[in-house]
């Protein structure tokens, strides 16, 4: 009787112990992808951005998003064996749409029908979650969030499902990035710039020559450079000019010579978003539309 107890406390410890390291493996996975995959927060309407995340790129064609007004989640994205694919609900209405006048020779037939758009290689967009799926399918969960395509916002849920037992946070990492990377920053951008202009030319390491010793000997001492004369102050009565402020329909150059460069950029479709540190400008057509 007692064996029967005391193998009856060791089941359960092991299974306390294997759902707390579980959990933790979980929650080292999530951890690290959100340290990769900044998390953006969207208005309680999903109209707009409250705080921008990473601006991710899509790695792979077709992957179905729909408008943010529509009800539920209809057109879930999974990708597995290098495509996406959605369930059958939304490929029954994708099809529908390809019927010639669907929706208007049926009554109410239009109801059905959901408006989507289909994303492909190179484009961009936002992750407000991510989480890990368990059961079947198990995988990352990640719900994407876009900037406004002719004035409509779109979403969807990404199931990317492991390739057999839970992965370690960085193969977690590796499986994501074969669906999406992050799009580089702007300061990114210019350093590997800087860097490309100052390479030297054919793989050849450039070396400034140091001069001989004699020539060293004989060149004379630097005399000290006069201190440079400052400018008189105003006359006292000198009306000061007002500081420049961002105005509406300004460009992108009008608005850095005033704020200097933004703390991040963001350009999805035909807007682009500088972020400093107490304003958001956003540019429509190279022009400043809003000023928050």
């Amino acid at each position: 009787m007692r064996t029967k107890v005391t193998n009856r406390a060791v089941i359960v410890l092991v299974g306390i112990i294997s759902a707390t390291l579980h959990a933790q493996d979980r929650a080292s996975i999530i951890k690290k992808l959100q340290s990769e995959y900044a998390l953006t927060k969207t208005t309680a309407d999903q109209t707009d951005i409250v705080t921008a995340g990473s601006v991710l790129v899509l790695q792979k064609d077709n992957l179905l998003m729909v408008a943010t007004t529509t009800n539920g989640n209809p057109c879930p994205n999974t990708y597995k064996n290098g495509k996406f694919t959605q369930n059958g609900a939304c490929r029954a209405s994708e099809k529908l749409k390809k019927i010639p006048l669907f929706g208007h020779s049926i009554p109410g037939a239009d109801q059905a029908q959901v408006t989507t758009r289909t994303y492909v290689t190179g484009e961009k967009f936002w992750v407000t979650k991510i989480d890990i799926k368990e059961g079947k399918d198990a995988g990352v969960v990640m719900d994407l969030f876009t900037d406004a395509v002719n004035d409509v916002r779109y979403r969807t849920t990404l199931n990317i499902p492991f390739k057999g037992a839970m992965p370690s946070p960085d193969d977690a990492v590796k499986l994501v990035q074969e669906v999406v990377t992050v799009a580089p920053s702007e300061d990114d951008k210019k350093e590997a710039k800087g860097n490309d202009k100052g390479a030297p030319q054919g793989g050849q390491q450039q070396q400034a020559a140091a001069p001989e010793p004699a020539q060293q000997a004989a060149a004379p001492a630097a005399e000290a450079a006069p201190a440079p004369i400052e400018p008189p102050p105003p006359p006292p009565d000198a009306p000061v000019a007002p500081p420049p402020t961002v105005a509406m329909d300004q460009t992108p150059d009008q608005v850095t010579a005033i704020l200097g460069q933004p703390q991040k950029k963001a350009k999805i479709g035909t807007k682009e978003i500088y972020f400093y540190k107490d304003v958001k400008v956003t540019f429509v057509n190279g022009k400043v539309k809003d000023i928050q």
